[in-house]
Parts: structure tokens; sequence; C-alpha cells
């Protein structure tokens, strides 16, 4: 009851038309919302420290920083761009990746990065229509790209999704093979590596550079077909990828399953839809057979308007034909 009284004295105190102008963005109102949340609490948004690098101290400060800059903003931001510059502003001493995780965490705009897909927003308990569930990664690794539509990632076992399904026996034998590295008995630690990856997981650095114990996943992006690696242009594709991801964290909204058992999903990177990316500089093909948006089909045109990558050939060959060429033996 206490805090109840609390809670709504604050609100008198802080009207909600203070941080959630009328007519604001989703995105703008959440930020406003989590602004007043935290000046009634001094509690940061659950699921934020997945997007940046800093403590829940530090992460407390910038709240503190955002209720005076947000009272004093005239007017109050509305749209995403406005509210992103409020932000970057706040924060602007301090580390490049906070800052665009903070952006990325309520799909705000990133600088440099307007000209692409935002991240589509969320709240912290919806998703995308259709969407059955969402990742948040750990860094890419090079070894990650398979080629320029599959690439495996990892997600900490402290992700509250990942971390109620961990087998016992990976679970100890992830601690064990930490021991075993401690005291340099790499044989032990090979046995055990086997135990933890037959079961699907892995210790990998997170972004601050600690080894955690992950789950491995399997994404296959969502929409779109690039040339497979013995195609001409698969090289290519493939390095493309490689860039957009390499080094990053990455939010994935996961979809589907194929017949493979890999996620099929979209992917975002810094802000920015990769698939978008792909399509854009011709690294892929819209996969039509599986998707008909048609953000996708004009991104693919805009591509092969400008003759840009495997567009530069006259009559580049449909993967999915080449791969029933394969089959078939004619190939």
């Amino acid at each position: 009851m206490g805090n109840s009284i609390y809670r709504f004295l604050c609100g008198l105190c802080s009207p909600a038309s203070d941080y959630r102008p009328h007519g604001a963005h989703p995105a703008v109102a959440a930020l406003g919302r989590d602004i007043q949340r935290f000046e009634a609490t001094s509690q940061v948004p659950d699921g934020l420290s997945r997007h940046v690098v800093s403590s829940k101290k530090a992460q407390a400060n910038w709240y503190k920083k955002l209720i005076v800059t947000w009272k004093k903003a005239r007017p109050t931001p509305r749209t995403p761009e406005e509210a992103a510059r409020l932000v970057i502003t706040t924060l602007k001493n301090h580390q490049k990746a906070d800052v665009e995780g903070f952006l990325v965490f309520y799909g705000l705009p990133i600088p440099n990065a307007a000209a692409s897909t935002p991240v589509p927003h969320t709240t912290h308990a919806s998703k995308p229509e259709g969407c059955k569930f969402e990742l948040h990664t750990l860094p890419v690794d090079a070894k990650a790209v398979a080629d320029g539509d599959t690439i495996t990632v990892y997600v900490d076992t402290a992700d509250p999704r990942e971390s109620g399904s961990v087998p016992r026996e990976v679970q100890k034998a992830a601690a064990e093979r930490t021991k075993a590295r401690s005291v340099r008995d790499y044989q032990k630690a090979d046995g055990l590596q086997k135990i933890i990856a037959d079961a699907g997981y892995r210790q990998v650095p997170n972004a601050r550079g600690e080894e955690v114990l992950a789950k491995k996943y399997r994404i296959r992006l969502r929409g779109i077909d690039a040339p497979e690696s013995a195609m001409p242009y698969g090289k290519e594709a493939k390095e493309a990828l490689l860039k957009l991801v390499q080094g990053k964290s990455l939010k994935v909204y996961v979809y589907d399953e194929d017949r493979y058992g890999r996620c099929v999903g979209d992917i975002y990177c810094d802000g920015v839809f990769v698939q978008e990316q792909m399509l854009k500089k011709g690294c892929a093909w819209h996969y039509t057979a599986y998707d008909q948006r048609p953000e996708l089909a004009k991104w693919e045109k805009q591509a092969q308007s400008g003759r840009k990558g495997l567009w530069a050939s006259s009559r580049p060959q449909k993967p999915w034909e080449w791969r029933r060429d394969k089959r078939n033996g004619t190939a």
C-alpha cells in the first residue's frame, strides 16, 4: 500500500505528460515511461544490460541525467529522431557502445544509420507480429558466418530465456573446464569442451572479454537467398555479411525453423537491418518463395537498377536453381 501511495504522489509531482507527451512515437513514449519509473523507483529497465557494457550503477547515472534534460526540453521529444538527439547530447561523454546500445534498446535511430530501416520498436514484453521469440547475442566471431545468408550465434546463458534450461551436466562441465584451464590441464579441458559442444553450448567471450557459457543458435536470414559459396559472387556475399556483423552483438527476431533446424529470423546490428543491407549491396536475392515483404522487393530492385554486386552480371544464376541442378546432377 505504501509503495502505491508513493507512486501516486510521484505521479502528481511529475505528470506523465512531462515524460510521455500526447502523440509521441511508441519508442519515445517507452523512454519517457522508463525515465518516469526511474525517478519513482531508482530502478533501470530489465534487459538494458544485454545491450550495453557498463554496470547497473552506471546505467542508473544515465537515467539521473536524462531526468534533468528531459524536464528541461522544450518541447518534449515526440519523434524518435528528437529523442535520440536528446539521449546523445545527454550521454555524449560516455562510451559509444553504451550510447548506441541504449538507443537500440529503445528502437531509436543511431547516427549514420538513418538511411537504414530502424529496429522495430518493441516494449519489454512485446515482439513484432509473427515473431516467436527474440535473441540478444554475444559478439559474433569471423568463423560464425557460413555464407551470405547463414550465421551461427551464441546467447549468454545468463539471459532469462536461457538460464532455466541449461542441462546440469553442461553447467558442471563448464565449471570444471574453467578450473582445468586455470591449472593448464588442457587435455581434461578439451574433453569437457566436447561435452559442452555436443549439447549445443560453448564458452565464449562476452562484450567485456569475460568467458561465459552460451547457447548456440544457427540463424537463416529471413527473406533473402545469397549465392552459395561455390557460385559466382558467393565469396563476396559471405564477406559482406561478415563485415556487417563481425565483433557485434545482434538482435534476432525468430519467426520459424527450417528443415535443417536453423532459426529463420530478421537480424539487426547497431540499429541496421542486415537483410536490407545485403539486398541493397546486391549480395543476395529476395527469396520470394518464402517471403513476400514489399520492402525486400524494393531493395532488390534498387541494387538491380544500379547493377550492384551480383547484378553486375547480365544473367546471374538464382541460388535455388543452382541447388536444384546440383541435386539433379545437371549443374
